[in-house]
């Protein structure tokens, strides 16, 4: 699955600059808000769910290499934090979702961390 489809199917507000998104595709998928859970927990080209949305996350996203990260429950980066994503190429997504729901429906679309089917 595209992160295209991902962001139609969840109805995600783009924050950072557009790409083609039909060429990114997350193989896996990781929610926490610790950073330290995160850097140890999610995988490259991994999509990760938080509601927190401080400049601190893009880093974290660059050093794993991670497709993108979906900031839940209506929390919104600042406008320095949205432009080091931009610099880092790291796509920054938002929803008014809670966390839970956004994981739900993740996992509905076949989005699933380290399950073979």
């Amino acid at each position: 699955m595209t992160l295209q489809e991902i962001i139609e199917k969840l109805n995600l507000i783009v924050l950072t600059e557009r790409k083609n998104f039909r060429s990114v595709i997350p193989t896996s998928g990781y929610t926490s808000d610790m950073l330290s859970c995160v850097m140890v927990g999610a995988k490259e080209h991994g999509l990760w769910v938080t509601l927190q949305a401080h400049a601190n996350i893009v880093g974290v996203a660059a050093l794993l290499d991670l497709s993108a990260i979906i900031i839940t429950e209506g929390a919104m980066p600042d406008r320095n934090s949205i432009a080091k994503a931009n610099e880092e190429n790291i796509i920054l997504l938002s929803t008014d979702k809670p966390t839970f729901y956004v994981v739900g429906q993740l996992w509905e679309l076949g989005l699933r961390e380290g399950l073979s089917e």
